[in-house]
């Protein structure tokens, strides 16, 4: 089972939380500030962090910052009192993985967080249909390994965020096919985000500079206009 890192500076929302996680048979680590849940993050092997975006001193938004520039990609649940499309926008940019508003039901906790490790550990298409997939996907100088989750361009190892690699992947797997951001995000988020597409269109642009040699020029992932986007097939 995973090890989940749980970081709220209300003790009440630590202790129901950890409760209720180790109920499902995982083990919890706790923080009550954001500098706290950095160390942990960064010394022990955590699969999941449950992260308040409002801690005093450190936010979370500070600490999914600093994680992702460390180039750690643990999948990131975020929590918050305020439910303002602004401030889930900007966790969901900065590579938070699912966001909830308070007040929450512990239940509803526990099967996001089993919702994500599920995605994280199968592949798109897997996690939909059991539907065979090609082992190593190649477009034109991307190598897309999918038994050992890593996506090469030009013999260079690309750092994706988790969200990132499995919208490459569904794309990849559908080279050639439009879809459109409202499908996308019930195939990549599993639940409704309200049409919130924004969230599509971030990932996608974090994608393209990370895969495109010019970003606005892009070869890979493109744009077609009034419909959404596709992988082309480059040569």
């Amino acid at each position: 089972m995973a090890h989940i890192l749980v970081v709220d500076d209300e003790p009440t929302i630590v202790k129901l939380l950890t409760f209720n996680i180790e109920q499902e048979g995982h083990t919890v680590s706790s923080a009550t500030n954001g500098t706290t849940a950095l160390e942990i993050a960064s010394e022990q092997a955590i699969d999941l962090i449950v992260l308040d975006l409002m801690l005093p001193g450190m936010t979370g938004i500070d600490v999914c910052k600093e994680l992702r520039k460390q180039e750690n990609y643990t999948p990131i649940l975020m929590l918050t009192a305020k439910d303002g499309e602004y401030d889930k926008i900007i966790g969901l940019e900065l590579g938070a993985d699912d966001y909830m508003t308070k007040p929450f039901s512990p239940r509803e906790v526990t099967a996001r967080i089993k919702a994500i490790l599920r995605r994280v550990e199968m592949s798109p298409t897997e996690a939909r249909a059991g539907k065979t997939v090609e082992t190593v996907i190649e477009i034109g100088t991307l190598r897309i390994d999918r038994e050992r989750h890593t996506v090469y361009r030009a013999g260079e190892k690309l750092t994706l965020t988790p969200k990132e690699y499995e919208l490459l992947c569904f794309l990849a797997e559908n080279k050639g096919k439009v879809f459109g951001r409202h499908h996308l995000l019930d195939v990549i988020w599993d639940y409704d985000y309200a049409g919130e597409t924004r969230i599509v269109d971030v990932h996608v642009s974090h994608l393209r500079e990370k895969i495109e040699e010019d970003t606005k020029k892009p070869r890979y992932i493109v744009t077609v206009r009034g419909f959404g986007y596709k992988m082309d097939d480059v040569q």
